[in-house]
């Protein structure tokens, strides 16, 4: 502080701080506490509400489309020809029988969606362990359905009284919802919630003896109950993730290791810019481009296969999109140099005298390493460790490019699929915001036994 006070005086230092202030309330500060917000938030649909809201929409849909049948039929019961439903309605023709001359000789009106759920006995949005709840019997409302067997007039009339009901009821419960507490962590439990897996018998026995399956049953991510195999999807796919990620990131730190080393301390500084010019060149391609140029590689008709199958090493094309393995290449391909610049750059700081004194005294390579090398360039190693592991846990694109839906999936694409596939991002806040204290614990925790200062990952990074 007193540096930058005595280098830049009072006027800079405070501007310098206050654009830090901001840069770190808009980018990191506000999207986290958004984040925080939705995911406490009870999902919109979840309100008993948005249930009552939908049964009025519902029932109103069924009424307009009931009419314009009833208006369609109308001519061809004089003709006693087959009724023709109408292209502007919402219903598709059942098969089951027609209506002629105003009688009734199978269902009378084609069959109609929101007709079949226009009910007030609909279901009630609970928890992963609630109770069953139905809007009927929750809120004292009559059991009322619009049946088929019903004359056209009689079904519009039950829509209709259906309707009336459901909109009561939705401005009510409104009101009731609008001064509760909006707050809930029902989100973060869906995380760890169990799902049943529907097994055979001899689907079951093959599960069992599997042993990743085994070590889920240690922790509680598997179990049985009343002769079902349960499993916690969520957590599964979070820890898998993260030991993805660590694998990933003792792979990237065994083989940039050797290169910061042979760059910075075993070959001479000219040769060095040449090396790493070389190894920087690549990543002035677009992250996406240099993905998708492993598929070419990897693909059944790809070069690691072309040149196995030519060589006669194989006559089937290896599954290498099935492989985890593929994707750790891949990962530690795109993000080599987060992991070889921190290690590069504490090396390149140690007096290579030392090592040949190491050597003079007798001390064999593995010891110069393990006693002089290592100890110190344990910085970097933090640093480079910590930032190939966060972007390794945060893969998005590697994961889903290269396995294309044949490997399990990551974390990351969990949550994307909650907030755009499944347009459920209160959950998908949920998983994100704990998935980050999880990720920032893990590396406050590495950083604790490494001995890391956040200074070093600032002066490294």
């Amino acid at each position: 502080m007193k540096g930058l006070l005595t280098g830049y005086g009072r006027g800079l230092t405070a501007a310098f701080f206050l654009a830090a202030a901001l840069w770190g309330m808009l980018l990191i500060i506000l999207p986290q506490l958004t984040m925080l917000e939705r995911s406490l938030t009870t999902p919109k649909r979840a309100f008993d509400s948005s249930v009552a809201q939908t049964l009025a929409n519902d029932a109103s849909i069924c009424i307009s489309t009931l009419q314009l049948h009833a208006d369609d039929a109308a001519p061809e019961a004089a003709t006693g020809g087959l009724a023709v439903p109408s292209a502007g309605g919402m219903g598709v023709p059942s098969l089951s029988g027609a209506t002629t001359g105003g009688e009734t000789t199978g269902a009378t009106r084609p069959y109609i969606l929101q007709c079949d759920r226009a009910t007030t006995h609909v279901a009630l949005v609970r928890g992963q362990d609630g109770v069953p709840a139905w809007l009927d019997t929750a809120y004292d409302l009559p059991r009322l359905a619009v049946s088929e067997a019903d004359p056209i007039a009689d079904q519009i009339a039950t829509a209709k009284e259906i309707e009336a009901l459901a909109r009561q009821a939705f401005t009510e419960i409104r009101a009731v919802e609008t001064g509760a507490r909006p707050w809930t962590f029902e989100n973060f439990a869906i995380l760890a919630a169990p799902r049943m897996i529907p097994l055979g018998a001899e689907q079951k026995a093959i599960e069992d003896a599997k042993l990743s399956k085994k070590l889920m049953g240690l922790v509680g991510l598997r179990f049985e109950r009343d002769g079902q195999t349960w499993e916690r999807i969520g957590l599964i796919t979070l820890t898998r993730t993260i030991l993805f990620a660590v694998a990933a990131t003792g792979l990237a730190l065994i083989v940039c290791y050797p290169i910061a080393y042979k760059v910075a301390l075993a070959t001479p500084p000219g040769r060095a810019v040449w090396l790493f010019t070389g190894l920087v060149i690549p990543y002035a391609i677009v992250e996406l481009m240099r993905i998708y140029a492993w598929t070419t590689i990897i693909d059944n008709q790809g070069v690691i296969n072309s040149v196995l199958m030519w060589s006669g090493l194989t006559d089937d094309p290896v599954q290498l999109k099935r492989s985890p393995l593929t994707v750790f290449v891949v990962i530690v391909y795109t993000y080599v140099l987060f992991m070889v610049f921190p290690i590069f750059n504490v090396m390149s700081t140690l007096d290579r005298n030392q090592i040949e004194a190491a050597r003079d005294l007798g001390a064999k390579p593995w010891r110069v390493h393990a006693r002089i090398v290592i100890p110190h360039a344990k910085p970097g190693i933090a640093v480079g460790a910590i930032a190939t592991f966060m972007l390794a846990a945060g893969a998005f694109s590697v994961p889903r490019i290269i396995s294309r839906g044949l490997q399990s999936e990551w974390f990351a694409q969990t949550i994307y699929n909650k907030f755009f596939e499944s347009e459920n991002s209160n959950v998908g806040a949920a998983y994100s915001f704990a998935y980050t204290l999880i990720c920032f614990a893990l590396v406050a925790f590495f950083m604790w036994a490494m001995r890391t200062r956040l200074k070093d990952f600032a002066r490294l990074a």
